[in-house]
Formats: C-alpha cells, structure tokens, sequence
C-alpha cells in the first residue's frame, strides 16, 4: 500500500510538471534554485532530478553559516527557494522569521528519517526543516609528514607545524578549537571564556597557514597542508584519495552538526522545492549522497544501501562515548555579539 501511495504521488507530481514556469507557490515549476554548502551532493543527483521532473535547477554554493546567512537577508523576491542551513542558524533563521514553514503533505518520505532526528533541539516539531547530513568536527592529519599520534587539540599550537595548519573560516565553528582546548563551552556565553579563546587563537595565528572552510581539502590534497581543522565528510573525502591522511576526533571533545533542508520565506517555487526535499529523501538517493560525501545519513531507510565500511567506521559513526563529549551548536542570542568581535579581532591580528 504503502508503495502504491508513493507511485500516486509521483503521477500528480508529473502531471504538475506540465505547468511549466508558474510561480504559484503549490504549483510545480521548471526551475529550482539551490544554495548548499561546497562538495556536498553526488555527482548525478541533481542531474537525474532535473532528468525526471523536467526541472533545471541552478545549483550555487557558499562556504560559510554567516555567508549564508547574508545572502538570504538581502536577496530579492528571484532568490533561492532551497537552502542548508547548519543546527543553530536553523534556530536563528526561524527567530528572525526567514523560513517558510514546511508542508509535509508534499514530503511523504519525512517518515525515513531516523526519529532521533525529527524533533531537534533547533527546531522543536521539525516544522522548518528537514535533516540533510549530519557529522562532527575535527583534524585531519597527514601521517606521511606526521608519524606520532595525534589525540588533542594541542596538535594545532605546535610551532613544529607552522605553515602547515589550515582553520575553518566561520565564526562559531572557528572558535570551536580553542574554546574545548580550554575546556569550555562551544556554546558560552561569558564574554571572559570567548575572550580567552580568541587570545588563544591569536597566538595560534602566526602557524595558520589558511582560515578556509572549503579551499582545505584542495590544500590537504596536494600536500601543503598538513594539519586541517574541518568537517568529517570533507577529510574522509581526502582520504579516499589519499589513505596517508586520516580523521581525529580530539579527546577534549568537539561539537556534533547536522545540516538541514529548509525553504525560505519568500521562495517563488515552494513546492517544487518540497517535491525536491522528498526526493532526496528517497533512500537509494540519500545513500548515494553519503556514499560520495562520507558524511552521516539522519536517513535511516537509507542505510541498507550505503557503504558497510562507512557505517563500521567510528570517525563517520561516532560511538556513544565520542559523542557524549560532543556538543550540538545552539543559538547563543545576544552573546552572537561577543563571538562576532572576537572571530574579527582573530582575523584582523
């Protein structure tokens, strides 16, 4: 029954299709445009939607929650109709009243996403958005150049390595490493302990060779790099290519993410956007997006189709005790103002 409900759906999707270019927001449309974060989908997905639905979707990147956040505030009525928005700035995008609440009618395959991912601390009741990845925070580290064993933090403030370290370019993420150095809070909101932490980033500062969160992975591939602070996915990237580079989580702890689909406020095609959200909710779909991203799937139909050396592997799938030293990012309200002043001063230094 269950199957035959899904192949109604997909008629009365192919019969909206033939609308054409309408931009009423239930109806569906020849265009989608989508903002996500870089090497972030498979190669063929978006071209095998575009195949099936008629849809041509312009398909633009960014690097950065806050880049993210800037585009969205100041783009027109044409803007995108499709964004990834991480943990807390889904928090603070629907504070500040920038997503159009989701209608799950037209998202049926909602129901694959592991329940431990429908109701998250950013967005009690799922109502605005949809679980996309989700992974952790750490270093890659090139064991061809770095033969001890890398455990902490610390690895990145050894003088040995100047030249050598790359730092996420983002405000909140960026402060994550010194902040859980010195045992505090990626969520704080004391002036003092950020302010600490920006010291310690400062004094790091001479070793850093780029703030990146997207140019790291051409930099750890070509050797130039090191030692890189960056996201689980993007390193498991790496070390597909090259097995010398492998993925630490430190033992002071790091912070946990999950990465979300969600519709912007004034998005002109609505519904073609849901229609795309519940096909990449499909679970062949949703494994060949972690298959090629090594990030983890919230999609837990999806898991039967995804590489069983990846879901064996504790740097994609944290076990508990990783993850009970892991903290998910949170909206830190008028205390974002302390971190904003703080990331400037490291990057102004």
């Amino acid at each position: 029954m269950k199957k035959c409900i899904l192949v109604c759906v997909g008629l009365l999707i192919g019969l909206f299709a033939c609308s054409g270019g309408g931009e009423h927001p239930y109806e569906m449309t020849n265009r989608l445009n989508f903002l996500n974060w870089s090497y972030y989908i498979a190669d063929e997905t978006i071209p095998d939607f575009e195949e099936e639905f008629g849809v041509r979707v312009r398909y633009d990147n960014f690097s950065s929650n806050d880049e993210l956040l800037t585009k969205i505030k100041t783009q027109g009525r044409a803007g995108y109709d499709l964004i990834v928005p991480s943990d807390y700035m889904v928090e603070i995008m629907i504070n500040l009243g920038l997503l159009h609440e989701l209608n799950f009618d037209n998202i049926p395959n909602i129901e694959n996403i592991d329940p431990r991912f429908r109701n998250m601390p950013f967005d009690p009741g799922g109502r605005y958005s949809v679980p996309y990845q989700w992974g952790t925070a750490g270093i890659a580290v090139n064991t061809r150049f770095i033969e001890e064993e890398v455990t902490s933090w610390d690895i990145l403030w050894d003088p040995r390595f100047a030249g050598r370290i790359s730092m996420l370019d983002d405000m909140r993420s960026g402060m994550v490493p010194a902040l859980k150095r010195l045992g505090f809070s990626v969520n704080t909101t004391d002036p003092d302990e950020i302010n600490q932490a920006r010291d310690l980033l400062i004094q790091q500062k001479p070793l850093v060779r780029a703030y990146t969160s997207d140019t790291y992975i051409d930099l750890l591939k070509s050797g130039d790099v090191w030692l890189a602070y960056g996201w689980s996915g993007d390193i498991y990237q790496v070390a597909r290519e090259n097995p010398d580079v492998i993925y630490i989580i430190p033992e002071e702890g790091t912070y946990v993410w999950v990465d979300n689909l969600a519709i912007p406020k004034n998005a002109r095609n609505r519904f073609t956007a849901e229609v795309f959200i519940n096909y990449l909710l499909r679970p062949e779909v949703s494994a060949e997006i972690s298959n090629y991203t090594w990030y983890s799937s919230p999609n837990l139909a999806a898991k039967e189709f995804i590489e069983e050396h990846m879901l064996e592997d504790p740097g994609v799938y944290p076990p508990d005790e990783v993850l009970d030293r892991a903290e998910f990012m949170r909206d830190v309200g008028e205390a974002t103002r302390f971190f904003n002043r703080a990331w400037l001063e490291v990057k102004t230094h």
